[in-house]
């Protein structure tokens, strides 16, 4: 196994560890999964945020997106709006229940981040966080990774 396969693996271990341990705490905490945070953050922090937008973001399908998003208006948590220049799209809004459960939700997250990687320290995480975001920068700019 070369030494780019073993980080790979590695890798995507890590994630499904982390990802799933806080998709677990979150769904305790407030009653969403780490995906449906996700996306609402994303809709909180993407100005006249599309549908496009999230599946560009999180490298997955429209189709699954819009799938999501209809689970997360059917929670009460975010509005589809007609877009003022597209009819073929809309403009997601959180409402103020989403909000809340959103804000209610970050300080979770943070805090089990926090938590799982509190063995690390601070230097290898801020090596390791720039190197991830090159690496994922490079893929973006290069279009890779994206569904077909």
């Amino acid at each position: 196994m070369t030494p780019v396969t073993s980080v790979f693996i590695d890798l995507v271990r890590v994630e499904t560890r982390l990802y799933n341990a806080l998709s677990t705490r979150l769904r305790a905490a407030q009653g969403l999964t780490l995906g449906q945070f996700e996306f609402l953050d994303l809709i909180d922090r993407t100005p006249d945020c599309r549908v496009l937008d999230i599946a560009t973001d999180v490298a997955i399908t429209v189709g699954a997106v819009s799938k999501a998003i209809d689970r997360l208006a059917a929670a009460g948590w975010c509005t589809r709006t007609a877009h003022p220049d597209d009819r073929r799209s809309s403009i997601l809004r959180l409402t103020p229940s989403g909000e809340q459960v959103l804000a209610a939700s970050r300080p979770v997250v943070e805090a089990e981040l926090a938590a799982l990687t509190a063995s690390m320290p601070r230097a290898d995480l801020t090596r390791m966080g720039t190197t991830l975001a090159a690496l994922r920068s490079t893929l973006e700019a290069a279009g890779e990774g994206q569904p077909g």
